[in-house]
């Protein structure tokens, strides 16, 4: 049996790919989207907003919720949601410290002498 080795990496590491997986679907990228144009916690308007029906938006807000990538607050019988900015500027620090290092590494191209 294969199980994931997840223990040799870093929790930086871990966190960035759980965040990439999470937002790997155009509808998470979509909800965050439109989180963040509204500017305020929203409920039932996200499944109107999306080409979407309100149980697959409710499965993806729940992906979003599991990483507390947005918060969900009880109001009454429903739920509005909200972007938990914090973690968001932590993990776009986290990625843009990531593609500087990825980037500032041996360049390999069309111009240059690479023996890969």
């Amino acid at each position: 049996m294969t199980y994931a080795k997840t223990a040799a990496f870093t929790e930086e590491q871990q966190q960035l790919a759980r965040v990439a997986k999470a937002l790997a679907h155009p509808a998470r990228i979509a909800i965050i989207q439109l989180l963040a144009s509204k500017q305020t916690c929203i409920s039932g308007d996200i499944a109107a907003e999306l080409p979407l029906s309100r149980t697959t938006v409710s499965q993806h807000l729940q992906e979003l919720k599991a990483l507390d990538l947005i918060r969900g607050e009880i109001d009454g019988l429903t739920v509005c949601y909200c972007l938990n900015t914090e973690l968001l500027q932590q993990v776009q620090a986290q990625f843009a410290a990531f593609f500087a290092f990825a980037a500032a590494g041996a360049v390999c191209g069309p111009a240059d002498a690479c023996a890969c």
